[in-house]
């Protein structure tokens, strides 16, 4: 660990930002792309910054629409997320920093949240066209 943040006790704000997007490679094959950034401080000075894009290729067939969105944006990312948490944990510890443990994210709450997000946005928009 630094020495600038050896000679306190260690307990930084930890912040969390995940974001995901897909494209479509070919018919019923999408590469996902988890991107999770955490971003450790204490007392207002970065110790660290830690961003890892973690990404799969999958085979989706017999859904669409917003079946698809769902599989896309929550199901996929969730089997990438184990795999993004273990790589953050490593570089973390490689930057002779304490352990970072990432808690599990449920990606399908988040996902309805975006959804929703999504839906007031657009009757939002909506509402400012007729006025």
């Amino acid at each position: 660990m630094p020495h600038k943040f050896s000679q306190k006790e260690w307990q930084p704000e930890v912040k969390l930002d995940l974001d995901t997007s897909s494209n479509t490679l070919a018919e019923n094959v999408y590469e996902v792309i988890l991107r999770v950034t955490v971003t450790a401080t204490m007392e207002e000075e970065t110790a660290f910054l830690c961003e890892v894009q973690q990404a799969g290729i999958f085979t989706v067939e017999g859904i669409e629409g917003t079946q698809l969105a769902h599989c896309l944006g929550a199901y996929c990312p969730n089997v990438l997320f184990p795999y993004a948490r273990e790589c953050i944990t490593n570089l973390v510890g490689r930057g002779t920093f304490p352990q970072l443990n990432l808690a599990p994210v449920n990606f399908d709450a988040l996902f309805m949240n975006y959804l929703q997000q999504q839906q007031q946005q657009d009757a939002a928009n909506s509402g400012v066209e007729e006025a």
